[in-house]
This record gives structure tokens, C-alpha cells and sequence, in this order.
């Protein structure tokens, strides 16, 4: 099965995706770990801001909002 990597922002509403990798500093990464963002768990576009600025999640049942500059250093892939 091949794997599409991409980074989260580049995930439409309605799509789904899997954690892949997070690349950004210690301490956003620490705040996003905490949040439930960890490797292979899916997360799936619910919501956008009508700027395309923010974005919001689905991730194990929770909704949380991203920012389009942090959702950037996020990688996910899709099947």
C-alpha cells in the first residue's frame, strides 16, 4: 500500500490523514503531543476559517484549531 506524505494543512475539509512526523520546536511540539497529535493517529479536516488561516481538527474526538504556520510543519499521509 503506497503512502502520500503531505503536511496538514494541505489536508481538505472532510479528508483524513494519519500523523506522520512533527517538525516544529520543542516546545509548539510538547503543546501538540499533549493535544493528542502523535504518530500514526488520524485526524481528519472538520472546519476552515474564512482567512484559510486556521483550521479545524478532528483528533480522537476532540476539535482543535491549528494555525495554517503550525499545521505546516505537521506531516501526515493518507492511503
Amino acid at each position: 500500500m503506497n503512502k502520500k506524505i503531505t503536511t496538514l494543512n494541505n489536508l481538505a475539509v472532510n479528508q483524513s490523514g494519519f500523523i506522520y512526523n512533527i517538525q516544529c520546536s520543542e516546545n509548539v511540539k510538547r503543546r501538540l503531543l499533549d493535544l493528542g497529535i502523535v504518530k500514526n493517529t488520524c485526524i481528519k479536516a472538520i472546519l476552515k476559517s474564512p482567512s484559510g488561516s486556521l483550521k479545524a481538527f478532528d483528533i480522537r474526538g476532540s476539535l482543535i484549531a491549528i494555525r495554517d504556520e503550525d499545521s505546516s510543519l505537521i506531516q501526515i499521509y493518507t492511503k
